[in-house]
């Protein structure tokens, strides 16, 4: 990794001057909290592994705090932002303080969940400071639609962190829990204090690594048939996989059948199964024997 010129990345004064030259303030409306911090920012890009060859996408860059460093450090950097104001301001916040990098950096003026194409380069990497409201979908979204990020660092919420990287049996292991789990290995990567943003949120952030999986769990079903039972299975928590699954198979008796061909308990719950018991229970159900399983492809 390149050595970071401490005079290019934006420090606390350097964000407020900004901010208020485009008349931003931030809005809980999109989650923003800017990082106002250069060693929290630098630290971000060192735990994120970041490499001269990598092609990194950053969703919500903001002023551009996390932007400039990870132009530092990768090949290429495409932000995505969705704010008009932020979005027509960055690429001269990259030129004015990396004039050297400039042509380095591509900036997409919209919905990171509606994002389907990226300029350049297909994405190495995922860099992000996450806006909390939106941070699963978004994070889902990305490792869905572009197979070839293949580390991924994200700050979001601690308690999103944690329930990102749950693992099976914990009380906050959950649907992003499982979802995640199908793309990568996931796990929580450290701690950020709340005096590091501005303004400062009421909640403490985590960042979360995700190093993708060789290969999706071995299965005959498909992801979306797979990520219904994980959505049924935790629609009602406190119940039995054999009344939480009714819906979905059409029946409780249903539900048993599929559960026990998959080898797994009726009387468990889903908090209890790995992805791969998931992919199981999906081999099994409804949509492999009837035509109106209701499975949309994508």
């Amino acid at each position: 990794m390149s050595s970071i010129d401490h005079g290019a990345l934006l420090g606390p004064a350097d964000i407020r001057d900004l901010a208020a030259r485009l008349g931003v303030r931030p809005t809980k409306q999109r989650g923003q909290n800017f990082v106002i911090d250069a060693n929290t920012v630098r630290r971000i890009v060192r735990t994120a592994d970041v490499r001269p060859d990598d092609v990194v996408v950053e969703i919500g860059p903001g002023l551009g705090s996390l932007t400039l460093a990870l132009l530092e450090a990768a090949d290429r950097v495409t932000a995505v932002e969705i704010d008009d104001v932020l979005a027509a301001a960055l690429p001269a916040t990259v030129a004015a303080r990396l004039p050297e990098r400039a042509d380095r950096f591509a900036l997409v003026h919209g919905d990171a969940l509606r994002v389907i194409e990226l300029p350049g380069p297909a994405p190495t990497a995922l860099v992000a400071n996450l806006p909390y409201n939106v941070a699963v979908p978004v994070l889902l979204h990305m490792l869905a639609r572009f197979p070839t990020i293949e580390r991924t660092l994200v700050m979001v919420q601690s308690e999103v962190a944690d329930r990102l990287a749950a693992a099976p049996g914990s009380k906050v292991y959950g649907v992003p829990s499982v979802k995640a789990a199908w793309y990568a290995q996931v796990k929580r990567a450290g701690a950020i204090g709340r005096n590091v943003f501005w303004p400062a949120p009421n909640v403490d952030s985590g960042l979360v690594s995700l190093v993708r999986r060789p290969e999706p769990p071995r299965t005959t079903a498909s992801r979306e048939e797979v990520f219904a039972v994980v959505d049924a299975a935790f629609a009602q928590r406190r119940k039995t996989l054999r009344a939480a699954l009714a819906g979905w198979a059409g029946s409780a008796a249903a539900a048993e059948a599929a559960l026990t061909a998959a080898g797994i308990s009726p009387q468990a719950r889903g908090e209890s199964l790995t992805v791969e018991d998931f992919a199981a229970i999906a081999e099994h159900g409804p949509a492999k024997t009837s035509p109106s399983g209701g499975t949309s492809q994508r």
